[in-house]
């Protein structure tokens, strides 16, 4: 008997029929490398990034909303402009190993407010307490140095806000 290509066997009748190994390291190989590429695509799923670069903020409960989705989906806030008012909730929602600065961040906070009857705004001392709490401690530190959250806005940016958050060292091309 004589050994052909791709683990057949040549019989003296000259048949050929496979060999009875043959089949078990090409399965072997192909499960390696099917298991290979689910932890690739795992991998690259957790590298994902919401890119934020010119949110005014808006109203709190969409906020929350929002992110509540964006911290359980494992992605990466890449903070790369402005991220102002209730935008700023990111950073009590989404754990600080994941969101990352850039020379361009800039975070602006203020007291949260309702529309007053004569259409001016009005601080709401109720959500101003739970969009401070939201906050993570470095937050809140930052902002009692400066008086809390006031009806004016303060802004956290360059040097003070690389000592907080980890630079980006990514292209983050996604917005939402």
């Amino acid at each position: 008997m004589g050994v052909g290509a791709m683990g057949f066997v040549a019989s003296r009748n000259g048949a050929m029929r496979r060999r009875k190994s043959a089949g078990r390291p090409a399965a072997v190989a192909a499960i390696l490398l099917f298991g290979m590429m689910l932890l690739m695509a795992a991998t690259n799923a957790g590298h994902a990034a919401m890119r934020i670069a010119d949110d005014r903020g808006g109203r709190i409960g969409t906020y929350i909303d929002k992110y509540e989705g964006l911290r359980s989906s494992g992605e990466t806030v890449v903070i790369d402009g402005m991220c102002a008012s209730a935008c700023t909730i990111v950073l009590g929602a989404v754990p600080s190993s994941r969101i990352c600065v850039t020379p361009r961040a800039s975070l602006g906070f203020h007291a949260a407010w309702d529309m007053g009857p004569q259409g001016h705004p009005i601080t709401n001392s109720e959500a101003t307490r739970l969009l401070y709490r939201l906050y993570p401690p470095v937050i809140q530190r930052w902002l009692t140095r400066r008086g809390g959250l006031k009806s004016r806005m303060v802004f956290l940016r360059g040097r003070e806000l690389a000592g907080m958050y980890r630079p980006c060292y990514i292209n983050a091309s996604t917005t939402r």
